[in-house]
């Protein structure tokens, strides 16, 4: 594939008929490796990084309910949950925010949470007609998408799952 000329008067970008492929260098390796044991710091940085990220809302979330916990029953129950679901929603937060934070048993605490979060969007923020619900419903969706990833790729180089050799 040739570059595309942008020579043209005044230009500050010459023509060239080099390739764009070799204008990389052969040795040049991703930041973002993914062949085990390569995997670059900043590769590493950056999964624990975004699972630190995608798991702290339901961290903090998980121990706001347990401080307003008549509070958050009463809000269940305003949208025909029953707040005796309300301990298994604040374990589902709290163990699946830990469990994705430390990578111990990722890809099933992914799928779980992801399950966790399309269902919350659905019973909680199916109000199309309030903007809000409807940015808290896509909300869900992208971090529900972002615990697939965590189903499909795995927790990465720096997780328990990787130490266990999973």
């Amino acid at each position: 594939m040739e570059r595309q000329s942008l020579d043209f008067p005044g230009s500050p970008f010459p023509a060239s008929k080099e390739p764009i492929v070799s204008s990389i260098p052969a040795n040049s390796a991703s930041a973002f490796a993914r062949s085990p044991g390569s995997e670059s710091t900043l590769a590493k940085l950056a999964e624990l990084g975004g699972r630190v990220l995608l798991a702290a809302i339901f961290l903090i979330s998980g121990l706001g309910k347990i401080a307003g916990y008549a509070g958050t029953a009463a809000y269940m129950a305003s949208v025909g949950v029953p707040g005796v679901l309300l301990p298994l929603v604040i374990a589902t937060e709290v163990l699946g925010a830990i469990a994705i934070i430390a990578g111990w048993q990722t890809r099933i605490a992914g799928f779980l949470l992801a399950g966790f979060t399309l269902l919350s969007a659905v019973i909680f923020h199916s109000n199309f007609a309030d903007q809000i619900q409807m940015i808290m419903f896509l909300k869900n969706l992208a971090i529900a998408g972002g615990f697939l990833l965590l189903v499909a790729r795995g927790a990465g180089a720096w997780s328990l799952d990787r130490r266990a050799g999973r």
